[in-house]
């Protein structure tokens, strides 16, 4: 019947590139005003994103999209070349908790990946969870997984439908057999182990997919009885107030943080009580970043040091602090791995990476570089050879994995019988990294890093595509992708501007853009867009931008603000509807970012750029394509959806508006290797199709 309604859709319309049809969308005039501004709402209908109109609506739009999509790969259809490029890249080193080394293997390119685990680095990969002889289809797929304290048993977080609501199974490393108990409802939860007896983790009480989120309540499962009989530890719904759980030694520990004032408590209870009684140890007044616990220390970082730094508070002496590793201005710390002996801290400056080492008393060691135009993540440490093992990266080159001796310092290839080394796809002279900065409207530089192939002209011809983030505080940093390789062999341009907002210079760029000052974001990508149109990498007729999350909103304001500037547009799961976004989801936990409408001053500001509110009937917004996914829970497939239907049903509108939402998916998309491909080729596609047009 589904099929039906949606064919019948389908047909209402012809689908003709050049005149823009898309499926009939009912307009519902509604007229709202708070303080003393008035502005519509009529499709909030499309709200109800679980009845049947609105699945309709969707299929019958996924429909136009697909057909679309079909019409743009007849020139292009990248999907084989970017699938070539990742054969052929390397991959990165597993990472090792506890005893052994792990890492995810896409078996069937039509399914999600498969947890295997070494007991030794260069030993047999012995598979230890799939998710497909379990669940039986290609949609549940591995999320988290954690080893017991003595490699006993594994917990493994699965998303059935691709949202952030689990389910965790318990996997025997001896037998390698899947035990019987299954935990449900499990959000926002790491898996914290009681030694090898069972797990604490939270527990999410939503009724409905897309309501306000209610995750509040810590609960410990035994291994071996019914989840019904598991006990609840600790509930947070009365203070409304978020916290993150952990064990060590014999230990647990919650730490409860007030968002709004940054206030912390820190409470642990004995694992060895049946009871597991929290009791108070610790409160804070500041907006103390808290990083670990180790030997009786509490080590965290406080943020009046906005380019990050490490100190320590001993727990047998109340409110002694200790200097570990001092802020080094302009060096962000972007973070630190512990171990019993060592801390290594991650830096980034001007756009270069390294690593420092200290003791955890802060004596100084040495420092190890990553080469030119990378970065590196850190997979384990090795206390019998002193070796730290890492993979280093960029957006243009495969993981290439190294390891770091401590003691001597020297930097050495890793390679062994699984990770056998393989040719770059291009010389390493092919691309060109540029770290440098353009000035916004208010005098500030906003980071830029560009990247084009080798000999590439600047005449304002090149078709270019410009993204950000900057929100929450986040240090976005490059990814390898071979979608993008194909983009840059082709004589495009990729421009990543690090607008306030985000952390990458420290947490002052965070505060910056937060709340009453948020426009301050949009306006750097914005001014970042017109540097690169001023000094002729690119055009309006040849730029697009892009974004995912909140860089999803970051791209619908400024194609609101801005339309002039752009010829393509691709939000990716952004949040458009900024008068509600509290009303759903994850949205109550970021009111320290945006403010709140019930906040006279706050909604004024919302108001001024939220991108469903800003479209005007007059106007011809950039070529579009809107991506979502069916089960989002975090960034709920409604705001997708209200925008789009705005942005088309509008005379003004010539250019194309696609919606597409990706079924059985969630925030990240689908799981699959050739899900994963089948989006970067149609992103692409789409990309080249429009810029080259």
């Amino acid at each position: 019947m589904k099929n039906l309604v949606a064919a019948f859709f389908v047909l209402c319309f012809a689908l003709n590139l050049s005149a823009q049809k898309y499926p009939i969308t009912q307009k519902k005039p509604h007229e709202i005003k708070k303080y003393n501004i008035a502005y519509n709402d009529n499709y909030e209908w499309l709200e109800d994103v679980e009845s049947e109109p609105v699945k309709n609506w969707r299929n019958a739009q996924n429909e136009t999209a697909n057909l679309y999509l079909e019409q743009v790969k007849k020139k292009y259809d990248i999907a084989g070349k970017i699938k070539e490029y990742n054969a052929f890249s390397s991959s990165s080193l597993p990472e090792k908790i506890g005893t052994y080394y792990y890492k995810l293997y896409n078996l069937d390119k039509n399914k999600p990946g498969v947890l295997f685990f070494r007991k030794e680095l260069n030993g047999e990969a012995i598979e230890l969870f799939n998710p497909f002889k379990i669940y039986r289809d290609n949609v549940a797929s591995i999320r988290n997984y954690r080893p017991s304290k003595n490699s006993r048993y594994l917990a493994c977080a699965v998303s059935p439908d691709g949202g952030d609501r689990h389910e965790i199974r318990f996997v025997d490393f001896d037998k390698l057999n899947l035990l019987e108990d299954v935990v449900k409802d499990v959000k926002f939860s790491n898996i914290a182990w009681n030694k090898d007896s069972g797990i604490f983790y939270k527990r999410n009480s939503n009724q409905k997919t897309f309501e306000k989120d209610s995750t509040y309540l810590l609960y410990y499962h035994k291994l071996g009885t019914p989840s019904a009989d598991d006990k609840l530890v600790f509930d947070a719904s009365k203070s409304n107030l978020s916290y993150t759980h952990f064990t060590k030694g014999d230990q647990l520990f919650v730490i409860l943080s007030d968002e709004l004032s940054g206030k912390k408590s820190f409470y642990s209870a004995s694992l060895n009580d049946p009871d597991l009684k929290l009791e108070l140890f610790l409160e804070t007044d500041e907006n103390d970043q808290y990083i670990t616990i180790i030997k009786n220390k509490v080590y965290f970082s406080k943020k009046n040091y906005q380019w990050g730094e490490v100190r320590a508070m001993d727990l047998l002496k109340a409110n002694e602090e200790m200097s570990i590793v001092p802020q080094t201005y302009g060096h962000l710390l972007i973070d630190t791995y512990f171990t019993e002996e060592y801390l290594f801290c991650q830096y980034k400056n001007s756009g270069k990476y390294y690593v420092a080492v200290y003791d955890l008393q802060g004596h100084f060691i040495r420092k190890f570089f990553s080469p030119e135009g990378t970065t590196f993540s850190i997979k384990f440490y090795d206390e019998k050879s002193k070796n730290l093992f890492v993979s280093v990266y960029s957006y243009t080159l495969s993981p290439q994995n190294f390891k770091l001796n401590i003691d001597s310092g020297s930097i050495d290839p890793y390679y062994n019988d699984y990770l056998r080394p393989k040719p770059t796809l291009f010389p390493l002279d092919h691309f060109v990294t540029k770290n440098t900065s353009c000035k916004s409207r208010d005098g500030v530089d906003i980071p830029l890093t560009i990247i084009y192939k080798k000999g590439t002209a600047f005449d304002g011809n090149n078709p270019t595509l410009l993204k950000a983030y900057g929100g929450f505080g986040t240090v976005s940093g490059p990814s390898f992708e071979p979608g993008l390789l194909y983009f840059l062999e082709k004589g495009g341009v990729f421009c990543f501007a690090e607008i306030r907002g985000g952390g990458e210079k420290g947490d002052k760029w965070h505060t910056d853009a937060v709340k009453l000052k948020k426009m301050n974001s949009f306006n750097d990508f914005i001014d970042a867009a017109e540097f690169l149109i001023q000094e002729k990498y690119t055009s309006p007729q040849k730029l697009a931008i892009t974004g995912g999350s909140y860089g999803g909103l970051v791209v619908g304001v400024a194609m609101t603000q801005r339309p002039d500037l752009f010829k393509v547009a691709i939000p990716v799961v952004g949040v458009f509807d900024m008068l509600k976004f509290e009303q759903f989801t994850v949205g109550r936990y970021h009111l320290d970012e945006f403010g709140s409408v019930d906040n006279p001053e706050d909604f004024k500001v919302l108001h001024s750029y939220s991108p469903y509110h800003n479209i005007k009937e007059d106007v011809d917004y950039p070529i579009t394509y809107i991506l979502t996914s069916e089960h989002d829970d975090r960034v709920p497939p409604l705001h997708s959806y209200k925008f789009a239907a705005l942005l088309q049903n509008r005379p003004a509108q010539k250019n194309p508006v696609i919606l597409k939402t990706r079924s059985d998916a969630g925030h990240y998309g689908k799981s699959s290797y050739q899900d994963y491909m089948d989006d970067k080729a149609d992103f692409y596609d789409f990309l080249l199709y429009h810029l080259n047009s």
